[in-house]
């Protein structure tokens, strides 16, 4: 395994419950998605964030927006993430 950094798109919320009802959201439709705690290269909400790729942000926004999930702030980072060693 291997660590490399990636850009990743983090959808921030101002509360628990909005980001709890965008995982809901994520798995019901089969929407992409993974809760994250909100990195540190953010200070924005509840603590929680949506981790997509850059090229999922608006099918992701679209669909919160047509759910009324309130989000607060969407913004392209990079993070480490584990990959396996090519062969």
């Amino acid at each position: 395994m291997a660590r490399v950094r990636r850009d990743y798109l983090v959808i921030t919320f101002d509360t628990t419950t909005a980001a709890m009802a965008c995982e809901k959201l994520c798995h019901s439709k089969g929407l992409p998605g993974r809760m994250i705690p909100v990195p540190s290269q953010i200070s924005a909400g509840c603590g929680l964030s949506c981790r997509v790729l850059p090229g999922e942000k608006d099918a992701l926004l679209a669909a919160l927006d047509d759910a009324g999930i309130p989000w607060a702030a969407a913004d392209v980072v990079q993070l480490w993430e584990l990959v396996r060693d090519p062969a």
